[in-house]
């Protein structure tokens, strides 16, 4: 069950989320994709068998691109979501080095069809907004929700963002899975058990 008072609230956030980060320039945006890639490699412990899942960036989201390219290169599994439907999880398909990839719904790109799926155990994700305590405001399509409700294994959940894209306290929802870390051009913050 939704709670509506929760989700008028978010939708107010959502409307000043996309203003802050909106308001970014170009080379802000490029400058602070590179120091949260650098973030996330000095801070992150990656064990050679763990599956990352990353995303391909839509409108002005944060570019995980360098990220993903230095995944690549340390020869790291990498997933990409792929969205099936409105009200299914999505489908976590492998990116194998010099796979192809394809238009995928909502303006991202993933692997094909065929590629092999897996589930990560590091999840990196796109958001609107976040608190203090790791809540992540996404778009309101509960994707990634569904995605971790489905899985078989918790994994590492780790938001990318701007800095000005944090926001006083954002409600949270029984449904919503806080976040483990989010990594900012500021630097990386742990929440939870992890802080």
């Amino acid at each position: 069950m939704v709670d509506d008072t929760i989700e008028d609230a978010k939708a107010a956030m959502r409307l000043r989320a996309h203003a802050a980060r909106a308001g970014l320039s170009q080379s802000s945006r490029m400058e602070a994709a590179a120091i949260v890639a650098q973030h996330f490699f000095d801070n992150i412990v990656l064990q050679p068998t763990d599956v990352v899942a990353a995303y391909w960036r839509i409108r002005d989201e944060l570019d995980c691109q360098p990220i993903l390219v230095g995944l690549m290169d340390r020869h790291q599994t990498v997933v990409l979501p792929v969205v099936l439907g409105p009200d299914r999880p999505l489908q976590m398909r492998v990116w194998e080095n010099g796979a192809a990839l394809y238009e995928a719904g909502f303006g991202t790109l993933a692997p094909a069809e065929l590629a092999p799926q897996a589930e990560p155990d590091i999840v990196i994700m796109p958001l609107l907004g976040f608190d203090s305590q790791g809540t992540r405001l996404g778009y309101g399509g509960g994707y990634y929700d569904r995605t971790l409700a489905h899985m078989s294994k918790t994994p590492k959940l780790i938001g990318l963002a701007f800095a000005a894209q944090e926001l006083d306290a954002i409600p949270r929802d029984s449904h919503d899975v806080p976040l483990d870390a989010v990594i900012t051009e500021a630097g990386l913050r742990h929440f939870g058990a992890t802080a």
